[in-house]
């Protein structure tokens, strides 16, 4: 038996539900970016040696299959279900380790994006039971 009372509810349950829009509008956004690369496959990269090639195909699959699950991980988590805070946890994990990566490219998004997943983090693991009981 745990000492979580189902009758508190705390101000973190709006960070919850900011948590789960905030998965919504990216996972949109990043589905229409896995769509536009599957329909604009042949993307020409400019470089000081010359012009390169480069298709996109595989990485708009990827792109639209974890748009669509960041989407329904986002209205889960909306609803409190446990499925859909496992998968935003894993999905803000993966968002950190991404970022970082592209920290040296893009500095202030990437950091902006990590603050952003640290907070969906905290909110949908410390306090994601709360909306199950609303």
């Amino acid at each position: 038996m745990s000492d979580y009372s189902t009758d508190q509810r705390t101000g973190w349950t709006g960070w919850v539900v900011f948590a789960g829009v905030m998965m919504i509008m990216g996972g949109i956004l990043w589905a229409i970016v896995g769509l536009v690369a599957l329909f604009n496959s042949d993307w020409v990269v400019f470089g000081k040696e010359g012009a390169l090639w480069i298709d996109v195909t595989g990485w708009g699959w990827i792109h639209l299959i974890l748009g669509l699950l960041m989407t329904l991980a986002g209205f889960l988590v909306i609803q409190g279900n446990m499925f859909g805070r496992t998968v935003a946890v894993i999905l803000a994990m993966l968002s950190i380790v991404i970022n970082f990566v592209w920290l040296p490219v893009y500095p202030i998004w990437s950091i902006v994006i990590i603050t952003i997943d640290i907070f969906i983090l905290y909110a949908v693991m410390v306090h994601g039971r709360e909306l199950k009981d609303a």
